[in-house]
């Protein structure tokens, strides 16, 4: 078996495989490059030394049977059983659903996942998206701390145990997305800086030195992100990726890196013959993000939209701290501004900023697709002090209008997991780190952080504390009690709906009576269906209007609705959201 490692700095670099170690010969055509023959088999440990320093995991490894710190271990993808065909599935017309391994389960694993997965089809998810599962130190953790950007982390199941779960999910006909970081690693088992320029002064980040995308070195560097996207999408059949982050990519060559690696997974893309996709989670309000590459744009398929969540937030809770404060002063005009366009700062002055954000998308040649809508994410629960959901705080009426705007909107939607039933487990911050300095370290920090926001420092979870992981995980049998079925009865009806009616999938930025009316109701028409929500504690009335034409059903509604009678005035019920049908079929 051939290994090879890029360790450009290194005078000397031996191969340590099964206890034995050999020198390895610098690669005559790859400047920088090793390279020795050894045998070996799946499962083989092996690690290199750089200048007769102790053994490294390879940075391109596969597998970290013993955790970040120990030796890697061959991995053979082609001795995978794939049990089904999978063609693929598209990003257009999907509803994504963002789950954690280690928390969707008790037992936190990849086999366990795959047991709940025929609930995610009932409901009628399209893709399941999995937060990171590359290795980090410790059993648990949120996996944005993984320091082997190529490995599938050991507590979870290891390679086989994602393989077997993307499988699965395909058996159910459920694409799978993966969420990876490109933009920084971990503070613990991180080697790359051994072995080469991985990262750089040149730039910084929120967590120290950024990864190494322009300066000297830097064609390895991309080249083996790039490298790690393709191995995720080919060898465990992967749909697509979530990057994290990507503002944080600090990259000034005249190529972006994310224009290269889109590039990259289209030509993959042509040679599986399956759909993939990349989705970019962005701060920056940016439309090149999108937009195409040979429109000066770097080629993702969809990004995160941050401002539809503040807006509908804002809109339901009545939060104005933070980042709320301009989504708050703006009121449900804030909902109507991002349905409209996307982006609420879009150019806009921002004062949790304190400076103008963001750039207008051009709805004419952006198909609304290409934004996420959501209620809920990992972010928006978990790094709240106590990581209390929507559930915790609003009714099970305004959670079923919440629904009702993200599943209506033309965005592509996706769902934070337990949110369909209103779980009422937090999502809280859970770290396992197994440097006590480190922990104390993100203890206090985390307390420090929230006690500038007025809470005290018992009252925020200690990440460390494995309780805090357990009072994490769902709760399956909440879905059998109610409020819970009902909420998830009224989830199963909407995404049944938007995959019936082709005009709430429609890409395009068209409505009819986007508005928020003194009466108190908000509403929006796409194609012949009006949604309307009352999120008041009273009943409205409203006066559908002479364009609307004629209501012939009530398509769906959390509470009794009746057709409205000959004056046009429809009677909805407080804290509800209803979808009406305006004529014929």
């Amino acid at each position: 078996m051939l290994f090879e490692v890029w360790a450009p700095h290194a005078e000397r670099v031996g191969l340590h495989v099964d206890g034995r170690d050999r020198p390895m010969e610098p690669d005559p055509g790859r400047a920088g490059w090793w390279r020795a023959e050894a045998e070996a088999g799946p499962g083989t440990r092996y690690g290199f030394a750089l200048d007769d320093g102790p053994p490294l995991p390879d940075p391109r490894s596969r597998r970290q049977p013993d955790g970040p710190e120990g030796l890697s271990a061959v991995v053979d993808h082609s001795r995978f059983r794939w049990e089904r065909e999978w063609f693929g599935r598209p990003l257009p017309g999907a509803v994504l659903y963002e789950l954690h391994i280690g928390t969707f389960t008790h037992e936190g694993t990849f086999d366990a996942a795959a047991e709940q997965l025929p609930h995610l089809a009932e409901l009628g998810i399209t893709h399941v998206q999995l937060m990171p599962v590359c290795p980090f130190p410790g059993t648990h953790g949120w996996g944005y701390d993984g320091v082997a950007p190529w490995a599938v982390h050991e507590p979870y199941g290891g390679p086989e145990g994602l393989a077997r779960f993307v499988d699965a999910a395909h058996g159910h006909g459920l694409g799978v997305v993966l969420d990876v970081v490109h933009n920084h690693l971990g503070p613990s088992g991180n080697h790359l800086p051994a072995f080469g320029p991985y990262f750089t002064d040149t730039h910084h980040t929120p967590w120290g030195a950024a990864v190494n995308l322009d300066a000297p070195g830097s064609d390895e560097v991309r080249a083996y992100f790039i490298g790690s996207a393709l191995a995720w999408l080919r060898d465990f059949r992967l749909d697509g990726l979530r990057l994290d982050a990507v503002h944080a990519l600090r990259d000034t060559r005249a190529r972006h890196f994310l224009a290269e690696l889109s590039a990259a997974v289209e030509a993959l893309a042509a040679r599986t013959g399956r759909p993939l996709f990349l989705i970019g989670e962005s701060d920056l309000n940016d439309p090149r993000t999108t937009a195409p590459r040979e429109a000066g744009g770097h080629g993702l398929h969809a990004q995160w939209n941050d401002d539809f969540h503040h807006a509908l937030h804002t809109f339901l809770t009545g939060e104005r701290q933070g980042y709320y404060a301009d989504f708050a002063a703006e009121g449900p005009g804030a909902l109507v501004k991002t349905l409209m366009g996307g982006f609420f700062h879009d150019g806009t002055h921002s004062a949790f900023r304190s400076r103008r954000h963001g750039s207008p998308l051009n709805t004419h040649t952006t198909p609304a697709h290409r934004l996420l809508g959501y209620a809920q994410t990992h972010d928006q629960v978990g790094n709240r002090a106590v990581g209390d959901r929507l559930s915790a705080r609003l009714s099970p009426g305004l959670l079923a209008c919440a629904a009702a705007v993200v599943l209506c909107a033309p965005f592509t939607p996706m769902l934070f997991m337990g949110e369909e039933w209103g779980a009422r487990t937090p999502w809280q911050y859970f770290t396992d780190h197994q440097d006590p300095e480190l922990a104390e370290a993100v203890r206090s920090g985390r307390r420090r952080e929230f006690a500038a926001h007025g809470w005290a420092a018992g009252d925020v979870p200690d990440p460390q504390d494995p309780a805090t992981r357990l009072r994490s995980c769902l709760d399956w049998r909440e879905p059998e009690r109610e409020p819970h079925r009902a909420l998830l009865d009224w989830y199963r009806r909407l995404i049944a709906l938007r995959r019936a009616e082709p005009a709430l999938t429609d890409p395009t930025w068209s409505y009819t009576g986007l508005s928020s009316g003194s009466d108190g109701c908000f509403s929006f028409q796409r194609g012949p269906l009006r949604v309307l929500l009352n999120p008041g504690d009273r009943p409205v009335k409203t006066w559908l209007g002479p364009r609307t034409g004629e209501v012939t059903e009530v398509v769906a509604a959390w509470r009794r609705v009746e057709l409205p009678g000959p004056d046009g005035m429809l009677r909805l019920p407080p804290e509800t959201a209803a979808v009406l049908r305006c004529g014929s079929r």
